[in-house]
């Protein structure tokens, strides 16, 4: 697993593009690659507090959400309060992080095959919903103290069959409540993910128990 990870910051070449920021391991690649998608009101800097958790030999990159939140900073969808946003409304958020994808082979040397993503609270969403429009290109989701899109259940068949998710829980979260975390766990597993639940007594957040089992699961991602 990584300490600290010398960053770059690259900024959107065009309209289609996403700014990011990237953390590149030595050698051409490919390499296996973890996507790191920030939550509402975050940016490309906020999730590097989870790299460390990484295998040290891995791309890491870090994309700025498609549009500006009210409240702040970024999101890939505009929630608003008490609402749980439906697959469809992340379709654009899901469009435009696979179409960034795509661009990591060139750029950076990524190997596609072996692409993992990371989402906390709405960037867990964000991850979900990549992996339910594009089944196949997604090898893994840790979905820290988020949540699945509303109406999955009702329209899509195990799609998620054999994809390892974690799934980290704070009891104690004012935005995610435990029943919602619930539903979220009972649908994933009807989808057919291999999901690693783990509830902390902690609020909207990773305690440091929480880090310790994000990095084992990170650990079996690199060794499989």
């Amino acid at each position: 697993m990584s300490g600290e990870r010398e960053t770059q910051l690259v900024l959107a070449a065009d309209a289609g593009d996403l700014t990011h920021r990237v953390a590149r391991p030595a050698g051409p690649g490919p390499h296996p690659t973890a996507l790191m998608l920030h939550g509402r009101s975050g940016d490309e800097n906020v999730m590097w507090v989870f790299a460390r958790a990484l295998p040290a030999d891995w791309l890491i990159v870090a994309p700025r959400a498609i549009q500006p939140d009210p409240a702040g900073g970024f999101a890939w969808h505009p929630r608003k309060p008490d609402e749980w946003p439906p697959l469809s409304f992340f379709s654009e958020a899901a469009s435009a992080i696979v179409r960034f994808v795509h661009t990591l082979p060139g750029r950076y040397g990524a190997d596609v095959t072996r692409l993992f993503v990371m989402g906390f609270s709405q960037g867990a969403a964000a991850a979900f919903a990549v992996a339910l429009r594009h089944p196949g290109l997604v090898h893994g989701i840790a979905a820290l103290v988020g949540f699945m899109p509303g109406g999955v259940a009702d329209e899509l068949s195990a799609p998620l069959a054999g994809l390892p998710v974690f799934m980290a829980v704070g009891r104690r979260d004012p935005l995610i409540p435990l029943t919602q975390a619930h539903a979220c766990a009972a649908i994933l597993r009807t989808l057919g993910a291999e999901l690693a639940y783990h509830e902390y007594d902690s609020g909207h957040k990773l305690d440091a128990r929480g880090m310790r089992d994000l990095q084992a699961w990170w650990r079996d991602r690199a060794g499989s």
